[in-house]
């Protein structure tokens, strides 16, 4: 007697595909979203500890250091269960931007560390030469420091992107139907949790080989520019 008929549907597995596959846009938006506004508060941090303000960098760092030492449903749960309780207009924002934010916040406390070791990597004494010649700071930061800086934070902040997108797989705790909350229903309705899951297992394993094979492309585009 064959088991993997009795207790796998192979039919019913590849319908999955479409099925939870209709809700991937969801998902990936929530990531891309997250992901360019956590790098836009992630520059905005980088340019903040930069100044060397003793205040300022001891709450920077405090809020890089939680949103870095706490599990995203941790926060996740913060947010959006907790916060309502003292500020209860908060109930009424969309589940779908509470998701985003809070993945924002959690990316940009990684990316705000990536950003300013890979702005420290570059040899200071490129800075100091384009400033002898009498660049700005500004000037010499954007035609010399980042596109250096940039080729050296691809890689890292690439690997948060695919934390990010694998971490939309915790938002259906709050409500958002994404393609792991699509799973879970029709798991639970027909408990067939191995076609299911394994779907969206699947469907992560080849986002996240699609992006790592983009990204490394990118960075060898890059890497011949120097």
């Amino acid at each position: 007697m064959n088991l993997l008929n009795i207790n796998f549907n192979l039919e019913y597995f590849l319908s999955r595909f479409s099925v939870i596959g209709k809700f991937l846009p969801v998902t990936l938006g929530i990531a891309i979203f997250s992901m360019l506004i956590g790098l836009l508060i992630a520059l905005v941090i980088a340019f903040l500890l930069d100044l060397k303000i003793t205040g300022l960098n001891k709450i920077l760092r405090t809020y890089i250091s939680f949103f870095r030492g706490t599990p995203l449903m941790v926060q996740l749960f913060i947010f959006y269960f907790g916060f309502p309780q003292v500020f209860p207009r908060l109930a009424q924002i969309p589940i779908y931007i509470v998701a985003v934010y809070v993945m924002s916040i959690n990316g940009s406390a990684y990316m705000s560390e990536t950003i300013r070791a890979s702005i420290n990597s570059v040899d200071k004494i490129q800075l100091e030469s384009a400033l002898s010649i009498g660049m700005t700071k500004y000037q010499a930061m954007k035609r010399i420091i980042l596109p250096q800086a940039a080729r050296i934070a691809i890689p890292p902040l690439g690997n948060t992107f695919i934390s990010l997108v694998q971490g939309t797989a915790i938002t259906f705790l709050l409500g958002v139907k994404e393609i792991m909350a699509v799973a879970k229903i029709s798991a639970s309705s027909t408990y067939k949790f191995l076609e299911n899951y394994l779907v969206v297992g699947i469907i992560y394993w080849i986002i996240t080989l699609v992006f790592t094979n983009l990204l490394n492309r990118l960075e060898t585009k890059m890497n011949k520019a120097y």
